[in-house]
């Protein structure tokens, strides 16, 4: 039975040829090999959603031109081998991981082929078997590594499939007992309670069965396939009703910059609860007293919203889970938040980023479709009114 990377090779028509076609190649790639890779880098960086998936915002072009030097040099050097393999599957989950989406790989993809073609042409000016049988090589060995990363996507899609029936089932099992004691709840208080004590109790078991109802929400959402009815949504008017739900300290600043006039085409109950979860994380990173911005612009075909706060930040390790189930920097919590916010983001066709300030704290990058244009206004003003 052959292997996976046996079969993907096969599909792709791959031989020897290309091997000794690709080895010659790097032997003149070599010395270029960094200079080629930043030029690469600059042009996926041009694309702002690519941007924010692929980089964690310092020195974005230095930190992927040296990930596409290392890339390069095993993509032309080989050997294509198991390790490989294993090798070129970390990259793709490092894809999924990033929240990159599909066709913004097949963009990726495209430049890589783009400025290694070019380089072909350049150093086999005279020499056209040389040129052609280079170019056969690089498409079979794009085409390689594209089927490769596509195969972590599948798995992340089975897996998520997996979970995905795993709560659904609790998700309905545990709504049955929260149902009763909800109900339970509500006909005690109905009766003549006159001790504080009981009443208190009782206003806490209401609060902690909303808690968990809210959880299962989160739970269910993050794993829903259902389409999106969307509509035109002024960005301004979501943000700010999810700045008026929130308990904001007197001591904390929630401002915006550039967001009115911003409008996307999406679904207005879910990119509520997309800001509610930045905005909270936001003030609750902020407090005591701190401030939270939301900045808006428009850049070519997207609009790029930063959520930030003046906080502590989180460190490189947790950065990298922050958009996984379960990963949470607060002692209380449980984890849903940021990952109800990439599955939001990802579902209007966008990228969500995390970054680190350079004063500290953080900002969460939101990059979503325009649609049609809209006009941008910079309004610099408060959300809330004082």
């Amino acid at each position: 039975m052959e292997s996976s990377l046996e079969e993907l090779k096969h599909c792709v028509g791959w031989s020897e040829e290309e091997e000794r076609a690709l080895r010659a190649l790097h032997g003149e790639a070599s010395p270029h090999l960094p200079r080629i890779a930043m030029a690469l880098s600059a042009a996926i960086l041009s694309h702002e959603g690519a941007k924010q998936s692929l980089t964690d915002g310092e020195d974005p072009i230095d930190n992927l031109g040296a990930r596409l030097e290392r890339w390069l040099d095993q993509l032309l050097r080989g050997p294509w081998d198991e390790a490989y393999y294993q090798s070129r599957c970390r990259v793709g989950r490092w894809f999924v991981r990033s929240g990159l989406p599909q066709h913004r790989l097949f963009c990726v993809m495209n430049a890589v082929r783009r400025e290694l073609v070019s380089f072909a042409a350049e150093s086999y000016p005279s020499h056209p078997k040389s040129l052609s049988a280079a170019c056969l090589a690089l498409g079979h060995v794009l085409d390689l590594e594209l089927a490769i990363v596509l195969r972590t996507y599948r798995e992340d899609l089975e897996r998520l499939s997996t979970v995905g029936q795993l709560v659904g089932a609790v998700g309905h099992d545990l709504r049955n007992p929260l149902g009763v004691i909800e109900t339970s709840v509500f006909l005690l208080r109905n009766r003549a309670v006159e001790d504080e004590r009981t009443k208190k109790h009782l206003e806490r078991i209401s609060e902690q069965v909303g808690v968990a109802n809210g959880i299962i929400l989160d739970l269910l959402d993050i794993i829903r396939n259902k389409p999106l009815v969307k509509e035109r949504v002024k960005l301004d008017a979501i943000v700010e009703e999810a700045a008026r739900a929130i308990a904001l300290p007197q001591a904390v600043i929630l401002a915006s910059d550039g967001i009115a006039g911003l409008e996307v085409d999406g679904s207005p109950v879910q990119l509520r609860r997309l800001f509610d979860n930045l905005l909270t994380n936001a003030v609750q990173a902020a407090s005591p007293s701190g401030e939270v911005r939301v900045r808006g612009s428009r850049v070519k075909d997207e609009v790029v919203i930063a959520v930030e706060d003046s906080g502590r930040g989180v460190d490189e390790a947790t950065a990298r889970r922050l958009f996984e189930p379960l990963t949470t920097t607060k002692d209380s919590g449980v984890g849903l938040g940021l990952a109800l916010v990439k599955r939001i983001v990802a579902r209007h066709g966008g990228t969500v980023a995390y970054e680190r300030c350079a004063g500290g704290g953080a900002r969460f990058v939101v990059c979503l479709p325009a649609g049609k244009r809209s006009p941008q206004q910079d309004s610099g003003q408060p959300v809330l009114p004082p």
